[in-house]
């Protein structure tokens, strides 16, 4: 099981920065990195609310379910 984290594809349809994300979440750029490169192990919902809310989508749009059978390692 795996859930992927989507921030890269959202920033790039926003066309906002990384940078710009981190300074309007109140994030620290490499938590930040932690959570776009897919090794963060949880993400508190209050930081996933500010994450939409500065890129303007649902949770969904930026989480993603994939099984097992789906990853190719």
């Amino acid at each position: 099981m795996a859930i992927i984290i989507n921030i890269d594809v959202m920033l790039a349809k926003r066309k906002m920065s990384v940078t710009e994300l981190s300074e309007r979440v109140g994030i620290t750029m490499a938590n930040l990195s932690i959570l776009k490169n897919g090794k963060a192990k949880a993400i508190r919902l209050s930081t996933l609310e500010a994450i939409c809310k500065a890129l303007d989508c649902q949770p969904g749009d930026v989480l993603e379910y994939r099984s097992d059978d789906d990853i190719q390692e």
